[in-house]
């Protein structure tokens, strides 16, 4: 950094007018580029200098090689460094998609995803949970977390309904809440966090069918299972009153929180695409709701705005999108709203808002102060003391559906059979965002599994992936997961569960006296052809890398205390929920043991 005007690096002016000064000194250039935000596998760090970027991120899988904390605090460190090179010193600022913990580093702790924190109801669990995240994100030199999801998911085919903590907008408001408040309080010091409030607006509320991913977006290097995406990413076809009531309210109580930044949604209300919605993210975003943060885009999402990529860029930034996520082209985004400035159709005005709001974010988390992480933190990455919590969250976000005959405590005097592979699966709890975009299935990070747990409880164990046994147990425990998945890849027309895990139940049935069924979800399946079958249903959602912890309840020693936060259904013909209101269990429902 050359010797400049240095009112902006006096930490004892206030914040408005270090970011007056700091903006009178910045080129048309260094401004765009503070508005540009990169992927870490496509820019190099010598281009965060050379092109002034604001934001680099680690996209699903955007890892270093090898994975590990040490390697994720290097890499991210290289970014930012290189930022604090350029002639005026802004430090990038570094995201990652931590949404059940540091997900993408290897051996960081996996909490619970937020499905099965919503059906916890504890707002205490679901901080500590958050302080816990923040503390291994900075650990790593991140200081923005794309986190928490304040979606409110309405049609439970939706492949990101395990983002969602509910399908009642009350339940979600207060646990992103919550959420929120243990992530902007990592307790560190004068280290900060900033959270990011998503997808603005009703995500949650898409029309199945109605997704259009624009074939001018699926070239290159971002391809995604088109004829799979149904709902994800579509259109929200509801009126304003129920857009408001039912999908903006927890965005009211976030920004009344501290929440600094938004990210919009890749979807569309009434067919108008949310990176384009200028009434929504100017008119009652920013103004209505007095949003003072800076607005992001979504992964690439402003290309779907029109084929040609000038009409995406002019209307996305005059919408009121801040900072944009242009994973890959970040020269052409760099290149083309230059030219968008220089021709008039975006004003000087428009970018000194955006480059305004980015730069308070940044003096209010104290980057140009500390732009580096204390090294001592790589400590909470997979700590006894995260990896407690999340045993903690795995135990308490299981919900007891059924319990006849006594199926339930376990006791260490029976002979138990467990069966299925995702008995002893930690890939398979963790479910998507885990290491890898989509998740999956194996020993994909460092963890423990429900046999593990099992083992632990009795020495009478025997373990069969397909439920066949040579004797008859006392019990049987049969565990059946979806296969891992994120977004739109995990759009699905049919929630019954397989045929070969109706096979499974089946087949353990008939080699135990009683049979205990343990489901590892997303959302709630349908079992009705098999419920019969179980003497007792346990919904364990994703419980994470500490799956084990679930024996406890399984065998008493702690008790099953959650309870729905979504409708089960018990057929397809009850979706979407607003078009039939019965139910296998409706939402509330849980025993308790």
């Amino acid at each position: 950094m050359q010797n400049v005007n240095t009112i902006y690096q006096d930490v004892n002016r206030p914040i408005a007018e270090r970011v007056d000064d700091l903006l009178s000194q910045m080129t048309l250039a260094e401004k765009i580029g503070q508005m540009t935000q990169a992927e870490k596998d496509s820019i190099p760090p010598e281009d965060v200098k050379t092109y002034f970027i604001g934001s680099v991120l680690s996209g699903g899988g955007g890892v270093p090689d090898p994975n590990t904390p040490a390697n994720w605090r290097e890499m991210v460190k290289a970014y930012i460094k290189a930022s604090t090179e350029t002639r005026l010193g802004i430090p990038a600022i570094y995201g990652v998609d931590a949404v059940h913990g540091h997900n993408n580093v290897a051996g960081a702790t996996i909490f619970p995803h937020n499905i099965g924190l919503g059906a916890s109801r504890d707002t205490d669990l679901i901080y500590r949970t958050a302080q816990a995240t923040a503390r291994t994100i900075l650990a790593t030199n991140s200081h923005w977390n794309f986190s928490p999801a304040v979606s409110v998911p309405q049609d439970l085919r939706w492949g990101r309904t395990y983002e969602g903590y509910s399908e009642d907008t009350d339940i979600v408001t207060e646990m992103s809440q919550a959420y929120l408040e243990g992530l902007l309080n990592p307790d560190l010091g004068d280290v900060k966090m900033l959270g990011c409030a998503k997808h603005f607006v009703g995500d949650g509320g898409t029309t199945w069918g109605s997704t259009k991913i624009p074939k001018w977006t699926l070239l290159g290097n971002w391809q995604v299972n088109e004829d799979v995406f149904q709902i994800d990413q579509g259109d929200t076809q509801i009126d304003e009153d129920e857009l408001r009531r039912v999908h903006l309210t927890p965005y009211i109580t976030a920004i009344a929180g501290g929440v600094r930044s938004v990210m919009v949604s890749h979807s569309m209300w009434n067919g108008v695409k949310m990176h384009a919605h200028k009434y929504m993210i100017t008119d009652v975003l920013k103004g209505e709701m007095g949003f003072t943060g800076f607005v992001v885009s979504d992964w690439m999402s402003i290309n779907q705005i029109d084929e040609d990529y000038y009409v995406c860029v002019v209307k996305a930034v005059n919408a009121g999108v801040d900072m944009n996520m242009v994973p890959y082209d970040y020269k052409l985004f760099i290149e083309t709203l230059t030219k968008a400035v220089q021709n008039g159709d975006v004003s000087q005005d428009r970018i000194d808002d955006a480059v305004r709001r980015i730069l308070t974010v940044k003096f209010e988390l104290g980057l140009f102060e500390q732009p580096f992480i204390d090294e001592s933190y790589l400590s909470y990455l997979g700590s006894d003391e995260h990896r407690a919590l999340a045993r903690e969250g795995a135990q308490k976000t299981a919900t007891l559906l059924k319990n006849e005959d006594v199926a339930l405590p376990l006791n260490n005097t029976q002979s138990v059979l467990v069966a299925g592979q995702a008995a002893d699966d930690i890939g398979l709890a963790c479910g998507g965002w885990t290491i890898s975009w989509q998740g999956s299935a194996g020993a994909i990070t460092t963890g423990t599994t429900l046999l593990d747990g099992i083992r632990q409880h009795s020495d009478n164990v025997v373990y069969s992936v397909d439920g066949n046994a040579d004797t008859k147990a006392d019990v049987g425990v049969v565990v059946i997961a979806e296969i891992p998945y994120a977004e739109g890849e995990g759009d699905c027309a049919d929630l019954n569960i397989t045929d070969e895990q109706k096979q499974l139940i089946k087949t353990a049935r008939a080699n135990c006296d009683k049979l205990v069924l343990v489901i590892y979800s997303g959302r709630p399946l349908i079992i009705e052809d098999v419920v019969a079958d179980c003497d007792a249903v346990i919904a364990g959602w994703l419980p994470g890398s500490e799956a084990s912890a679930l024996a406890d309840n399984l065998f008493g020693v702690v008790p099953f205390t959650a309870k729905l936060s979504y409708t089960w259904i018990d057929s397809m013909e009850q979706l979407p929920r607003k078009n039939n209101g019965s139910a296998k269990w409706q939402i509330g429902h849980g025993l308790t043991l």
